[in-house]
């Protein structure tokens, strides 16, 4: 624990925190709308802006953020009012991100190599204003996510349903896309944009192995994500590794645990069950 007494790793854990508790939190409404895809999709989006940022001087994280978000509004109104699939649709923001991002970090004079701490996260080099960037904006995407769940569940659910009850599933449609953008610029620094959505999505899956509630999943999703955050990046610092990745592959364990309990008990409950 004497690692905790430097700055550097201090900043870290906060930002593992957040993000380990941010992620799955949105994440749960995206799996349930079947958008496993959209994290890969924005956070290529997301690149362009971190590239944007690079190119005009201006910080990458906050250019990140407004393009993230600016992708994410055009991806709900191409679902919504055009007539481009949503799978389509994430398809072109995944390839014309990624080329918009390579091609502006080549204007800006950078190399690919540049774009590594962002792709891959670099979390312990997290700076005061970039921690308080991703305090508030993940303090918001988990207050707003709680508060607003039960909408949230009902558009997420059947929004012809939703609609009968009174609630405008375009706004809340669109305002997943914009959590999910947000998430995703929150946790660039912590797994990078290359593994965010894992953190969105594998918490959810592993959750969802021993949960019957919505509520209950949702819940259960931020706690796998917050122990596998932190988890993550106590292993990675003692032995020499990514905190990213080494954050990803412990979700992916718990997982495995997860699914080998519920698959347990369903056996178990059948060969207990009494035979006709």
């Amino acid at each position: 624990m004497s690692v905790l007494s430097y700055s550097f790793m201090q900043y870290a854990l906060v930002a593992a925190i957040v993000t380990g508790l941010s992620a799955p939190a949105v994440g749960t409404f995206v799996v349930q709308r079947r958008l496993a895809l959209l994290g890969d999709g924005l956070g290529h989006v997301a690149l362009t802006g971190v590239a944007l940022g690079l190119l005009t001087g201006v910080a990458p994280l906050t250019t990140a953020i407004v393009v993230a978000v600016g992708g994410a509004i055009l991806l709900e109104i191409l679902r919504s009012v055009g007539r481009t699939s949503g799978d389509l649709a994430l398809a072109m923001l995944f390839y014309g991100g990624l080329a918009g991002g390579v091609l502006l970090t080549n204007l800006a004079g950078e190399s690919a190599a540049t774009l590594n701490q962002y792709l891959f996260g670099s979390i312990i080099t997290m700076s005061r204003t970039d921690l308080v960037i991703v305090v508030a904006l993940g303090l918001v995407v988990i207050a707003t996510t709680i508060a607003l769940r039960p909408q949230l569940f009902a558009v997420c659910q059947d929004e012809s349903q939703a609609r009968v009850m009174g609630i405008p599933v375009r706004l809340y449609g669109m305002l997943i896309a914009v959590l999910a953008a947000v998430t995703i610029t929150v946790a660039m620094r912590t797994v990078g944009l290359l593994l965010v959505s894992a953190l969105m999505v594998v918490p959810v899956a592993a959750s969802q192995q021993v949960t019957r509630s919505f509520r209950s999943t949702h819940l259960a999703a931020m706690a796998i994500g917050l122990f596998s955050a932190v988890t993550g990046l106590l292993v990675s610092y003692q032995i020499d590794t990514q905190p990213g990745p080494t954050i990803v592959v412990i979700a992916l364990a718990v997982f495995v645990v997860t699914a080998l309990a519920h698959a347990l008990t369903h056996v178990r409950t059948r060969q207990e069950a009494p035979r006709g």
